[in-house]
């Protein structure tokens, strides 16, 4: 497979706080977001060509599963074809805890088995509450910045909202990395919309690496 402007890993929480419509949200609002014109264009029109992308859902300990695997975009339809898979994605996962520092690692190993190499390596932690249970994650954030990869943030602070303050604290981390508030999941569509179209940019910038 042929190198990659950016390799993303979306990384949606199933925890208890986040109820069946609340998911529900986040699917269809990450396939809004990437059907975005601005956001095609950007996942599709760098110097590469294109960008490779993955789907991660994780709840609390032992509980995070790959729902569409790795996936090279390269043109709208392909980018569509993501699309349709993250919204239909079914919720699999027991509504546990919060176990942010698990969910890390489950995508450190889904990094490690990327098909390809990429310029710029980021993964999407979305949720709303603090880690709670399992492994802490800042280790593990150390890890992935050890290797190359941003942690970015989207932050729905419905239920702690402070919970942006410890994202910045204790999960993003490595170049350019940044946490996007959301005041609710009604909201979720435009600010995951914003979020990638930041990620783009800092992709067209960012200087070469390998996928870990």
């Amino acid at each position: 497979m042929e190198p990659v402007d950016l390799a993303l890993i979306l990384a949606l929480d199933c925890s208890a706080s986040v109820n069946l419509g609340e998911f529900m949200l986040m699917t269809t609002g990450c396939a809004a977001a990437l059907r975005d014109p601005d956001v095609i264009s950007g996942l599709t029109g760098g110097s590469l060509g294109g960008t490779l992308a993955a789907l991660l859902l994780w709840s609390g300990p032992g509980a995070q599963e790959v729902m569409v695997e790795w996936t090279r975009i390269g043109s709208a339809a392909e980018l569509d074809a993501f699309a349709r898979a993250v919204e239909d994605v079914p919720r699999v996962l027991p509504a546990g805890t919060t176990a942010i520092g698990e969910a890390l690692r489950a995508c450190l190993a889904l990094l490690a088995a990327a098909p390809t190499e990429a310029r710029r390596i980021v993964v999407d932690l979305v949720g709303d509450g603090r880690s709670n249970a399992g492994i802490d994650p800042e280790p593990v954030r150390d890890l992935l910045v050890g290797a190359g990869v941003t942690i970015n943030g989207l932050c729905v602070l419905h239920e702690e909202p402070d919970l942006l303050e410890s994202y910045r604290r204790e999960v993003i981390g490595g170049p350019g990395a940044f946490a996007v508030p959301c005041q609710d999941f009604s909201g979720f569509a435009d600010a995951m919309r914003q979020k990638l179209t930041r990620e783009i940019a800092a992709a067209r910038g960012y200087p070469g690496g390998a996928v870990v």
